[in-house]
């Protein structure tokens, strides 16, 4: 198998040199995608005065990103696989680039809608080509276990570092920024990428399965959207029912036809091994937690305690290093020496305490004694989750799929954002409104009753990461590196 590896040219004496370098590349492309997930939304409201839409439109600048994204994944996924790796990177790179000039001159509404729309489409082939180019250079379990650790810690962290670059951006010079700054980044990481990561073609001769294209967007579109819509219109609309049955149906055709295609989107030997699997849904809660914190904390350090939008940027600064200190100081030391269990199920539970203690937020509570140790038990908790899960999701794939296994990790965190920011709202509304069931509302009761709402939120979303931890704990078995390392009996591939 090794042989078949897309592995870096050379650079000067040493093979090594040029894909630790590539790595650097594929992380700054990693990093923008990670970014355009957040730093766009504390630019919404001058985005939205700017351009006159109206607060029931507002949402979609977000919407049609988070759609194109987590709809069009494994599709990305598979194109990366045919096309070929450092063509499909260039491409994402140069598309998203582009979607983000229109959007950024953007004199309507509808345009920055559609730039968004083909900002997320981009995402999409570029986050999975990024993944599966290190699933496939990085092998040797010490390396590779940097390696992921370096994307563990930009999955991890990116949302928060774009709410940190959003805000100062929109504070000192204009929202439009927030998509301007693509443009520099996808710049640098595609000479970068031309230059240093292998230029070896796909797998032409596979064909396209347009029946299972059709049936996986059409699921998790209509997955996400509900989502969304449940924010609004609650989880007992028509609407979202609606939604979640086409989805349910879309997606059971989906595995249905996988399972007869001669040549399938995903075949699903990939999603059924159980460390594989295992590693999908430890990150999909994961990042459901995750963004239950995103979400109440925003809220309440601008709301409750009327930070601008820089100071709250620079409040979860904490848990961006703490993430980058999880990543290299914990998963990548940790990762090619224990089993990966043995270090996501105690870092889903750190997770878990950091979120409990959230649980205790007061409408007076102080940022250093109560904010700030939850932010960094979060940060290290999730990079020891993640960073293995993206390692174990990919290992022991073929490298002709490669692109679709790391799309299927990618999709996973998607329909965990999704989710975990319609439930954990819904709750988060649902314990507001009954907090102020039969009082007379004044500004200080509606702002306990919304520490109130958050407080019960981030409960569940402790659950939901101690639920993770379970799940982690009974379904990979997969052994140290030595014993799971490509091509092993023992690893991944194996059910």
């Amino acid at each position: 198998m090794n042989s078949a590896l897309q592995r870096a040219e050379p650079l000067g004496p040493r093979a090594a040199d040029r894909r630790w370098i590539g790595l650097a590349f594929i992380a700054l492309a990693q990093l923008m995608t990670a970014l355009d997930a957040t730093i766009v939304s504390i630019a919404l409201p001058w985005a939205q005065r700017a351009l006159g839409a109206s607060d029931a439109e507002r949402q979609w600048v977000i919407t049609a990103y988070t759609l194109a994204f987590g709809g069009l994944l494994l599709v990305g996924g598979r194109i990366a696989d045919m096309i070929g790796r450092r063509r499909a990177f260039l491409i994402g790179l140069g598309g998203f680039a582009v979607a983000s000039i229109v959007g950024g001159t953007a004199q309507s509404f509808l345009l920055l809608l559609a730039a968004r729309a083909a900002q997320g489409a981009f995402a999409a082939l570029l986050a999975p080509t990024a993944l599966s180019l290190l699933a496939v250079t990085f092998t040797e379990p010490r390396e590779r276990a940097r390696a992921f650790a370096v994307y563990g810690a930009i999955a991890g962290s990116g949302a928060a570092l774009g709410l940190l670059l959003g805000g100062a951006l929109t504070q000192y010079l204009d929202w439009r920024w927030c998509l301007y700054v693509n443009v520099p980044i996808a710049l640098v990481a595609a000479i970068g990428g031309w230059r240093v990561l292998s230029g070896a073609n796909g797998g032409r001769e596979q064909r396209f399965d347009l029946p299972g294209v059709v049936l996986a967007t059409g699921g998790l579109v209509a997955l996400v959207y509900a989502c969304t819509q449940a924010v609004s219109a609650g989880w007992g609309s028509g609407i979202v029912i609606g939604l979640l049955a086409a989805s349910a149906a879309l997606l059971i055709g989906f595995v249905i036809r996988e399972a007869r295609a001669p040549t399938p989107l995903l075949p699903l030997r990939i999603a059924l091994d159980r460390n594989r699997g295992g590693a999908y849904l430890a990150a999909a809660f994961a990042i459901a937690g995750m963004f239950g914190a995103f979400l109440f904390l925003t809220y309440y350090l601008q709301v409750v305690l009327h930070y601008s939008p820089l100071q709250a940027g620079l409040a979860f600064l904490p848990l961006t290093l703490a993430s980058q200190a999880g990543s290299w100081g914990i998963a990548s030391v940790l990762m090619p020496r224990v089993p990966a269990r043995a270090i996501m199920a105690p870092g889903a539970l750190v997770a878990a305490a950091g979120m409990f203690l959230l649980t205790q937020l007061q409408v007076n509570s102080f940022y250093l004694t109560l904010v700030l140790p939850a932010e960094v038990l979060l940060g290290a908790g999730i990079a020891c989750v993640m960073a293995p899960a993206f390692n174990i999701g990919t290992l022991g794939v073929d490298p002709r799929q490669a692109g679709v296994a790391a799309a299927t990790v990618n999709a996973a965190t998607q329909v965990g954002a999704s989710l975990g920011t319609a439930v954990l709202n819904t709750v988060a509304a649902s314990a507001t409104a009954a907090y102020l069931t039969g009082l007379k509302p004044s500004a200080a009761l509606i702002a306990q009753a919304l520490v109130h709402g958050y407080s019960t939120a981030t409960a569940w979303a402790a659950a939901i990461l101690v639920v993770g931890a379970a799940l982690i704990a009974l379904l990979i078995n997969a052994g140290s590196p030595a014993a799971y390392h490509a091509g092993s009996p023992s690893g991944p591939g194996r059910r």
